[in-house]
């Protein structure tokens, strides 16, 4: 009989990675709310202070809160009299430039058989949702993993562990590209090979994945 052609799972992160939008190193941000003022009468500063870092990371990011509930309940007290479904598009849409320059590599990868691909990251489900189905992501990974469909965020343990139940066993350790240094750090403790993501490069150059590209 003939030996098994063992697989390796391959994960991207979302902002940072697989989307120019929040990274890790400020000098690589590109920021999503540049125009949210004149464009809303929203403050971006008040926005990311009173919102993004009050109800979206403690409620929203882990499938507490719904994001239109939260907008809802907050966009008032911000000046906004507008629908949070605009709003929340508004959003969208601004934060979802995707790097194309990765995304032609994991083409490549994809048509390889001793890997699979997914996506981990620290989403809400609307977003995550949009990502999928509406961006083309769903055709290229085989899923995607996220902080509000787990109930917990990078780097926390049970992210890594949810995945692993619904992966199952693998021939190998999986091979994580984030930008985040402490999310890097969790999945290395968890046991996973994980890579510090700057630039295309840094996946590009991996002897692991360079082998599969040559």
């Amino acid at each position: 009989m003939g030996r098994k052609r063992m697989t390796r799972a391959v994960f991207f992160d979302v902002d940072g990675v697989l989307v120019h939008g929040y990274h890790a190193n400020p000098a690589r941000v590109r920021a999503w709310d540049a125009n949210l003022l004149a464009d809303t009468g929203v403050d971006p500063e008040r926005f990311r202070q009173e919102f993004i870092f009050d109800i979206f990371v403690k409620k929203v990011i882990i499938g507490e809160t719904a994001l239109i509930d939260a907008l809802e309940r907050r966009l008032p007290s911000l000046g906004y009299r507008g629908s949070p479904m605009a709003f929340a598009h508004y959003w969208l849409t601004q934060d979802s430039v995707l790097n194309q320059d990765l995304l032609a590599v994991i083409r490549r990868l994809k048509g390889r058989s001793d890997l699979k691909l997914f996506i981990a990251t620290n989403q809400e489900h609307l977003r995550a949702n949009r990502l999928w189905s509406h961006m083309g992501l769903s055709e290229l990974f085989e899923d995607i993993f996220y902080a509000a469909r787990i109930g917990a965020q990078k780097p926390d343990p049970r992210f890594f562990d949810f995945i692993e139940h619904r992966i199952g066993k693998q021939d190998e350790p999986p091979l994580f590209f984030d930008d985040s240094p402490k999310v890097v750090d969790g999945a290395r403790r968890h046991g996973w090979e994980a890579v510090q993501f700057d630039s295309v490069e840094d996946c590009t150059n991996h002897p692991w994945i360079a082998e599969r590209l040559a």
